[in-house]
């Protein structure tokens, strides 16, 4: 049984979009972080996959075609559960993708879910992914991770219907201070500098 005052923010966004980087801001304040993609990755190392972006973009696709669209979020909720009962009340979400993954966590956790989507305009999610240190990409190659991860994951309904979007369009102190405002109106702090 979950804490009522336990808090989960899942964040969601486009590859480029900032989401990296808003929640490494709030696993600094103390957000402990569930990462949805450590549970592909650990399935990819029990399968002996190599962890290259194709390989994790086509097993991805395929465990979910195989085990199940809920295989990733039945492992990730049991981690929230774990964390609540260890006494985390705030708990951030990284890499929530699907609406089928979307609408299992607001069910196990009833009005305990804000989904906040990190919304960047392309032009600079382009600029962003060909300067990335890991895995840098092209701008064709972000179109084509975009519509495969829209048509065959589902990831544009958890971005269109999240409960607020924080624009990205400027630097990384702006990213912050709009996270902080974005977690100070959805009760996870008293003050936007408290968090």
């Amino acid at each position: 049984m979950t804490q009522p005052h336990a808090r989960i923010i899942a964040l969601v966004g486009l590859a480029g979009s900032g989401k990296s980087s808003a929640v490494e801001y709030l696993t600094e304040k103390g957000f402990p972080k569930i990462y949805f993609g450590g549970v592909i990755y650990k399935a990819m190392d029990e399968a002996g996959i190599e962890k290259t972006w194709d390989n994790q973009q086509k097993f991805r696709e395929e465990i979910r075609q195989r085990e199940g669209k809920d295989f990733v979020i039945k492992r990730v909720i049991k981690n929230v559960r774990d964390l609540i009962n260890a006494g985390q009340n705030k708990i951030v979400l990284d890499g929530l993708y699907t609406w089928s993954e979307y609408k299992i966590i607001k069910h196990e956790f009833p009005g305990q879910v804000v989904v906040i989507a990190i919304v960047t305009p392309k032009h600079l999610r382009y600029q962003r992914m060909v300067k990335r240190p890991e895995r840098p990409m092209q701008p064709h190659e972000v179109d084509q991770r975009d519509w495969s991860e829209i048509e065959n994951l589902e990831k544009g309904g958890p971005i269109a219907i999240a409960d607020y979007f924080v624009i990205n369009d400027g630097n990384l102190d702006q990213l912050h201070q709009k996270i902080d405002a974005v977690t100070h109106d959805a009760h996870f702090c008293k003050s936007p500098e408290q968090c």
